[in-house]
């Protein structure tokens, strides 16, 4: 089954219910043996993504393929929402969820170059109700900090804080602002000394409110004028205007029969919320995503508009944990990852059993997005799917991450091109 953009116009004039379209996201193709990839080769990531959406395992998906800036694959298939049949396209609009953080640590690495932090300097110099904060022991008594956490440790999920799971859910209130959140974090224990342990849990937000403290500017402010608007991301925001609600991605899940089902959602995309999520709270395209990613690989800058340093950026994509302490996101430590200022990074592929280059890097959406980054090989990735638990594995979701790994290093037929 393909929708196309054709046949939905003819079915609209057939009810008599014709709605304006939006118009699709331009991006010129590169020919994929220009940069040594294959035509054939690309092939293979549509027939594993468009077999998921004909087998009914998901509603729709869009994959994009850059090496040496040259996009050379970029595919929409199957519908954006199960209920209204409203096709896939390359410009549907996701709630990129968790990929929002790189977007925060970009930020925050831009107040880095203008000297307005270190990575040694103490969190608390910038936020002193941090001061003070107290350590929860294995026996529940709380000790002091043995050093005070640092930047550095904020920027890679081991300033101490515990994963969002072990907060009550008001500490990050959608409609109360980040100082909030602060007031707090300020009143409860950390779950581990700074430095011994990564846990996925409020540091990019903290990261959020600081980049609106050093700024002087709320956070959307700042993403829009330093980020977005530069590198040319329109349909990038914690919001967006009401003319593209038709273009915003249901989120899909799965009922008893495991058959996809798309709830309402009671969060409507147009309403910015009053808590500026710097963890995940952005909706972005395909397209937006890849030229924030494509700015990263190009060393800080695309099109004329420089972001960030070169140097600043492999700063960003060098592990900063100490040894032994290992990222473990769902269970299972992840041998051969590091992390670095809010990216994982390959440091040895082998152990982590992937195809992709060593210094890779990269994250993914808790809605099922994904993309890596992959200097070595010169290579962007972004995927986009809209499911309720889509990142988790063993929750219905199909793994499209580990699927799109080696389909798109077999189609890498010449690595020196």
């Amino acid at each position: 089954m393909t929708l196309t953009r054709q046949g939905l116009l003819a079915g609209l004039f057939a009810t008599g219910a014709l709605i304006a379209l939006p118009v699709q996201a331009e991006v010129k193709l590169a020919a994929p043996a220009s940069v040594g990839m294959s035509a054939e080769g690309l092939k293979g990531i549509d027939q594993a993504m468009h077999g998921l959406v004909d087998q009914g395992r998901l509603a729709g998906v869009t994959t994009l393929v850059a090496r040496h800036g040259k996009v050379v694959h970029f595919d929409a298939y199957g519908v954006q929402d199960v209920n209204s049949k409203a096709p896939m396209q390359r410009a549907t609009i996701f709630r990129i969820a968790s990929m929002t953080k790189p977007v925060t640590g970009v930020a925050m690495m831009i107040l880095f170059e203008e000297g307005k932090w270190k990575l040694d300097d103490p969190v608390a110099k910038f936020i002193p109700e941090f001061a003070d904060l107290k350590v929860k022991g294995p026996d529940g008594t709380l000790v002091a900090q043995d050093h005070p956490m640092t930047m550095r440790e904020l920027m890679s999920h081991t300033a101490g804080f515990d994963v969002s799971s072990g907060y009550a859910p008001e500490v990050t209130d959608r409609n109360q602002p980040l100082q909030a959140m602060i007031d707090k974090l300020a009143k409860l224990p950390l779950a581990t000394q700074p430095g011994t342990d990564w846990r996925y849990g409020p540091s990019v937000n903290i990261q959020g409110y600081l980049v609106e403290k050093l700024s002087g500017q709320p956070l959307d402010v700042f993403f829009q004028t330093r980020i977005f608007d530069p590198l040319k991301m329109p349909d990038t925001g914690f919001a967006v205007s009401a003319d593209k609600l038709p273009r915003v991605s249901a989120i899909h899940s799965y009922d008893e029969q495991k058959k996809l089902i798309a709830p309402p959602n009671p969060i409507d995309a147009s309403v910015k919320p009053v808590l500026l999520s710097g963890s995940g709270g952005l909706l972005s395209t395909t397209q937006d995503y890849w030229r924030f990613s494509q700015m990263l690989l190009n060393g800080g800058e695309l099109d004329g508009a420089r972001i960030l340093k070169p140097e600043t950026v492999k700063l960003m994509r060098q592990n900063v944990l100490k040894e032994g302490v290992l990222v473990d996101l769902y269970g299972p430590s992840m041998d051969g990852v590091g992390f670095g200022m809010d990216f994982a990074v390959i440091l040895d592929p082998a152990k982590a059993k992937t195809p992709q280059g060593k210094d890779s890097y990269y994250w993914g959406g808790a809605f099922g997005t994904w993309f890596w980054i992959d200097p070595t090989n010169d290579v962007v990735f972004v995927g986009m799917i809209q499911n309720l638990n889509g990142s988790i594995p063993g929750r219905d979701t199909p793994d499209v991450r580990s699927t799109s790994y080696p389909l798109v290093y077999k189609a890498l037929t010449d690595p020196k091109k």
